[in-house]
């Protein structure tokens, strides 16, 4: 909320559309008063009429306007695929640059209680298959406010996707206006054994992996995958030139998922220094479940990290053992698919 409210104090221009950024709920609290403090004028509470009201905020954008439109689920997006994907991504490129679409998307994705098929997918990949869109996927607080400040600064159309997760992570933001650049990978922990790349809330689960490994004197590195287009992943290639191990975690499907993206770069530029096969986890290729039975085994977790990490390392079977043990502490204490206890819906 303090991005988007520091961005329209600034700027006359901005505008807030979406369903339900007057709700109470307001979006996991990230529009939290703004509908009182900027009025009904700039914070426009939307019909269910998607691919319409995409095409308004086009229209708006390419008229002066910059708004920032906001799906409270990823699949709401679909519907205005065509309006994202050949108006606002292709507007600059078929003009020659005399127009710009100074557009920003929020888009909710990732799982949470039972939500199933079709509210609970993780899609990032196909927005970043498309040329003209600038792609973030924020892990914490800090890389959250200053991306969505970048992003709405932008002459063209960015997509912010956030797992619905990340909005009960605790971190350290400035108050003051500061802005994260929207392009390349960032090293968050060094290591020398192997290299865990990962994206949005698997960053803390690959951190939390790591540290419990540095007890047993393995040092992992971890890369965040925060900025998915443009793509530059030439920070994962000369850190995997250090350790020969890669393992890649998408929130996505792990078929044809930016997680294949970053092992193919790395596979053409650093083949010759990886000392075994790289790794990929991702979900598997099947509709996201909704009942408990199923989806305690359906999405990656931390002894998912571990159990490829011990076998691209070849520990043995004593040191495997002995952290499976200390996983399992950690994960009886996690609740199963819940997230900020504060937060209860609907949306």
């Amino acid at each position: 909320m303090e991005a988007t409210k520091q961005a329209m104090l600034r700027e006359p221009e901005m505008i807030v559309i979406g369903e339900g950024v007057s709700d109470p709920k307001a979006i996991f609290g990230t529009t939290s008063g703004l509908v009182e403090e900027f009025g009904p004028r700039r914070v426009i509470e939307t019909p269910v009429s998607e691919n319409g009201l995409t095409g308004v905020a086009i229209g708006a954008a390419l008229s002066g306007l910059k708004p920032l439109f906001i799906h409270q689920r990823v699949e709401f997006a679909l519907l205005a695929l065509e309006q994202i994907f050949n108006n606002a991504a292709k507007m600059h490129y078929v003009t020659n640059g005399k127009h710009t679409v100074p557009l920003t998307i929020r888009l909710v994705f990732g799982r949470g209680w039972g939500q199933g098929p079709a509210h609970s997918q993780s899609l990032e990949s196909i927005f970043a298959h498309i040329p003209g869109l600038k792609v973030a996927i924020p892990s914490n607080p800090y890389d959250a406010k200053g991306m969505l400040l970048a992003a709405m600064k932008d002459p063209n159309p960015v997509v912010m996707l956030e797992h619905r997760w990340i909005h009960s992570i605790i971190g350290e933001v400035p108050k003051a206006e500061y802005e994260v650049p929207l392009s390349g990978f960032k090293k968050i922990r060094s290591g020398t054994d192997a290299t865990i790349v990962a994206s949005s809330f698997f960053v803390s689960e690959a951190l939390r992996v790591a540290e419990v490994l540095e007890d047993f004197n393995v040092n992992i590195s971890v890369i965040d995958m925060r900025v998915l287009r443009p793509f530059d992943a030439s920070i994962v290639i000369e850190d995997v030139k250090r350790t020969g191990h890669l393992l890649v975690v998408d929130t996505g499907w792990r078929d044809f998922g930016a997680g294949a993206e970053v092992i193919s770069t790395v596979v053409e530029s650093a083949f010759h220094f990886l000392k075994k096969p790289p790794a990929r986890l991702g979900l598997a290729p099947h509709p996201t479940p909704s009942t408990r039975s199923l989806a305690e085994h359906y999405y990656p977790t931390m002894h998912s990290l571990f159990s490829i990490i011990a076998k691209l390392l070849e520990f043995s079977e004593d040191t495997n053992n002995s952290i499976m043990k200390i996983y399992s502490e950690i994960s009886s204490q996690v609740k199963f698919d819940v997230p900020n206890p504060h937060f209860k819906g609907p949306f």
